[in-house]
């Protein structure tokens, strides 16, 4: 039994999708520790390749080139208290991820076939022992079909901008309505593409969040597992 009183064969799989700057990994970071459970920040692992490519001077169109360099890599993610580091090759590639150069280009290279499927697969992997909270686009529809509770977790853009802005003010010269026009392209981007778009699974719990702090969203989520798991020992 752990910390939280749950049994080890009790535990479950949870999958939180989403649009850009909802708080997913915020709030399915603060969900795992609650539930004691992994962490899998699948969208930290986008981000790393991204700028990864950028700086290799790799542009998202060399779909071949791009396919080669990822399935040659060694991905690791290290969790620590507030952050999931994110290592390529034995590099840490973390501080630069949340950039907006990022930001602007992750869903370039998130939609090429090889570089989804190796991810998905290595997230597949991590999955395999239960007792872990993957939060990214497609991970209800795709990467984990089968997890126990799946949330989509949303919020209007004009909340999803002001949210990043927050975070990103001290650190970058940006302007509330450049996010706002950015993550709603963003969203056209992810909706719109050919391989495992955006979008809510038939299953998925809806979770608007527009309103709502970051706690009220945890408890929301941790509330939904705990029913989960108890109406299946019952």
């Amino acid at each position: 039994m752990d910390r939280q009183g749950t049994h080890t064969n009790d535990r479950i799989n949870v999958a939180i999708d989403g649009p850009a700057g909802a708080g997913k990994s915020t709030v399915a970071r603060l969900v795992a520790r609650e539930l004691s459970y992994i962490y899998v920040d699948t969208g930290a692992m986008y981000r790393a390749i991204t700028w990864y490519m950028i700086r290799e001077g790799i542009a998202a169109e060399e779909h071949e080139l791009v396919d080669r360099k990822v399935q040659g890599m060694v991905i690791e993610l290290l969790p620590e208290k507030d952050v999931q580091k994110v290592l390529i090759n034995g590099e840490d590639m973390t501080p630069h991820i949340r950039s907006l150069q990022v930001s602007g280009q992750v869903s370039q290279y998130a939609k090429i076939e090889g570089v989804r499927s190796r991810l998905s697969q290595l997230q597949r992997h991590m999955a395999l022992r239960k007792g872990v909270v993957m939060d990214g686009r497609d991970i209800g529809t795709t990467v984990l079909p089968d997890a126990e509770v799946k949330i989509f977790m949303t919020a209007s853009v004009e909340e999803r901008a002001l949210r990043r802005y927050k975070e990103l003010k001290d650190t970058e010269t940006v302007t509330l309505q450049q996010l706002e026009h950015d993550i709603a392209a963003r969203d056209r981007l992810d909706e719109g593409r050919e391989i495992s778009p955006l979008c809510r699974a038939e299953d998925a719990i809806l979770l608007d969040t527009t309103h709502m702090d970051i706690h009220q969203a945890v408890e929301a989520i941790v509330s939904h597992c705990r029913t989960y798991v108890d109406g299946e020992r019952n």
